[in-house]
C-alpha cells in the first residue's frame, strides 16, 4: 500500500433520511448508528490502512468547517487534508480535485475512492479486499466492489460480472442502471449481478489518461490547473459521475465481489433493519414512549414522542418536522423533499440549530416579517463583515462580551446591552473573550433568508470561493 492514497467523497445531501438529514447537515455528518458520524467511521477505517497525509476528503463549501471539526477529533493531521468544492459538480470533478493534490506527492499513485456515508460491519474482510483491489490496480485495472444482493433492490445500480481475472476478482461485463422490480428479481435469481457499492480503486495516471480520452472538456480544465486555481470556473465544468464518465466506458474494469457487511444506510428502513430491536421488534432512539408498538422505527430528537399501536411504521421527530410512513413506503421520502423544495421550505435546508465555523445559530421563532435567533460565537471567533439589503437587526447580548462593528463604529457590548443594525449597513459580530458570546438577534424586513448576505471580509474565505467558481 506504499503508493496508495484515498479520496473520500463527503459532499452529498442525503434527502432520503429527511427530516434528520438536511442540506446543511447531511447523512455523512450525522451519528445515526453509534457515537461517531458516518464520515468519522469511514476515516477511522481508512486510517487502519493509510496515514493521515495520504487521505484527502472532498466536501463542499457549506460543510468544510464541520468536516474539519469532526476529523480533528480523530487526528489533528487531517485538518489540512480537507478540500472544498465551491459548488457541487458530482463525483468525477471531486475526484480530480483530490487527484491534483496527490499527483504532487506521488508520480504513480494508486487511488482509492470512498463514499463517506456507508456502513461496513466486517472491517477485516474490508481490509483484505482493499489489498486485493490495490494489487489489481497496480496491474492497470480500474476496480470496483460489488455487493451480493439479498433482495431485488431497485434503488441501486448493478454490475454484471464476466470472466474471472484471478481468484476473488472478475472482469466487469456491464454496468446496469437502477432496474425496475421484475428486472431486479431476475438479477437476484441469476446470481451474476452485484450492487454497485460506489467504491473504486484505480491507477492514477491511467485514470488521467481515461479522462483525456473520454471526457475532453474536463481534461482541458484539469490540464490548465497550473495556470489558474482548479476552483476557478468550477461552476461551469460538466456535472458528471465517475461511474458514467469513466468506469462504464473503460475496457479494463474489474469487480471484487465483497462480503464485508456493506450498507449505504440510504433510507429509514435500512436503519430499522440494522438497528438493535427490543422485545417487540422496535428500534427506539431518543425520548420515546412506545405503547403496544411492533416492528417499527421510533426516532426522536425533538422532545417526547408517544406512539400507540403502531406496526411496521417509521416515525421520525425533530424539533421542526415529523415524518410518519409505513416501512414499505420509505422510498417516497425523497418525494416529500422534492415538494418541500418546490415550496421553497427551509425544512429542506437546515435544522433550527445550524453549525457555522464561528459557532451556531438557533431559530427560536419566525413569522412573515420577523425572525428571532439565538447566536453563539466561539471564543476568539468572528463572523464576516457583511450587509443585508432587505432586513434590519436588533442584537441583545445575553452572555459574554461582544465586539460589534456597525458602519464606521466599533463598540463593546456586555450582558443586557443592545445595538441596532440598520439594513444596508456593514456590520460584524466578534468574540474577543475566552467564554462563548450569546446574543438574541431579532430580524425584521420583507425578506429574511440566509442568501441576503453580502460578505466583504471573511476569515474563512467564503466570500472568495463562490466568486472563483463562477468566474
Amino acid at each position: 500500500m506504499e503508493n496508495v492514497f484515498a479520496i473520500v467523497l463527503a459532499g452529498g445531501s442525503g434527502t432520503r433520511l429527511w427530516p434528520l438529514s438536511r442540506t446543511l447537515l447531511p447523512k455523512q455528518l450525522l451519528s445515526i448508528n453509534g457515537n461517531l458520524s458516518l464520515l468519522q467511521q469511514t476515516i477511522s477505517r481508512i486510517l487502519r490502512l493509510l496515514p493521515p497525509e495520504k487521505i484527502f476528503v472532498v466536501t463542499n463549501e457549506e460543510h468544510v468547517f464541520e468536516v474539519r471539526s469532526q476529523l480533528k477529533e480523530l487526528s489533528p493531521d487531517l485538518d489540512a487534508q480537507v478540500l472544498s468544492e465551491p459548488v457541487g459538480r458530482n463525483t468525477l470533478p471531486a475526484i480530480l480535485l483530490g487527484l491534483d493534490k496527490i499527483i504532487d506527492l506521488e508520480k504513480e499513485p494508486i487511488i482509492g475512492v470512498f463514499p463517506s456515508d456507508h456502513q461496513i460491519q466486517d472491517e477485516k474482510t474490508w481490509t483484505d479486499d482493499m489489498h486485493m483491489a490495490a494489487s489489481l490496480a497496480q496491474d492497470g485495472w480500474f476496480v470496483t466492489f460489488g455487493i451480493k444482493p439479498y433482495k431485488p433492490e431497485t434503488g441501486y445500480g448493478y454490475i454484471a460480472i464476466g470472466e474471472e481475472i484471478k481468484e476473488g476478482a472478475f472482469k466487469v461485463k456491464a454496468f446496469v442502471e437502477k432496474p425496475d422490480l421484475p428486472t431486479a428479481q431476475e438479477y437476484l435469481k441469476q446470481g451474476t449481478y452485484y450492487w454497485n457499492s460506489g467504491m473504486f480503486m484505480f491507477p492514477g495516471q491511467n485514470f488521467i489518461q481515461a479522462v483525456e480520452t473520454l471526457q475532453p472538456e474536463l481534461f482541458k480544465w484539469w490540464k490548465n490547473r497550473k495556470d489558474k486555481p482548479l476552483e476557478q470556473g468550477y461552476g461551469r465544468i460538466p456535472d458528471i459521475s465517475v461511474d458514467y464518465g469513466i468506469m462504464e466506458k473503460v475496457d479494463n474494469a474489474a469487480v471484487v465481489p465483497a462480503d464485508f457487511g456493506w450498507d449505504d444506510l440510504g433510507n429509514w428502513d435500512a436503519l430499522y433493519r440494522l438497528g438493535e430491536k427490543d422485545e417487540n421488534g422496535c428500534v427506539i432512539s431518543g425520548d420515546v414512549l412506545p405503547l403496544e408498538c411492533k416492528d417499527s422505527l421510533l426516532f426522536s430528537t425533538g422532545g417526547k414522542l408517544a406512539a400507540i399501536g403502531l406496526k411496521d411504521m417509521i416515525v421520525v421527530q425533530t424539533r421542526d418536522a415529523t415524518l410518519v410512513c409505513p416501512k414499505q413506503e420509505v422510498q417516497k421520502v425523497k418525494n416529500v423533499v422534492s415538494i418541500l423544495k418546490e415550496q421553497e421550505s427551509q425544512l429542506v435546508e437546515a435544522h433550527v440549530t445550524v453549525n457555522r465555523p464561528w459557532g451556531s445559530y438557533t431559530v427560536l421563532e419566525e413569522g412573515k416579517f420577523y425572525k428571532i435567533k439565538r447566536i453563539v460565537v466561539k471564543p476568539g471567533a468572528k463572523l464576516s463583515l457583511q450587509m443585508h439589503y432587505h432586513r434590519s437587526e436588533h442584537w441583545v447580548v445575553i452572555k459574554g462580551t461582544a465586539e460589534v462593528v456597525v458602519g464606521d463604529k466599533e463598540i463593546l457590548l456586555c450582558e443586557n446591552q443592545s445595538v441596532d443594525i440598520p439594513k444596508a449597513t456593514r456590520h460584524r459580530l466578534a468574540n474577543p473573550g475566552k467564554v462563548p458570546v450569546e446574543i438574541i438577534e431579532i430580524q425584521s424586513g420583507p425578506y429574511l433568508e440566509e442568501d441576503d448576505i453580502v460578505r466583504f471580509e471573511d476569515v474563512y474565505g467564503r466570500h472568495r470561493a463562490r466568486k472563483k467558481a463562477e468566474e
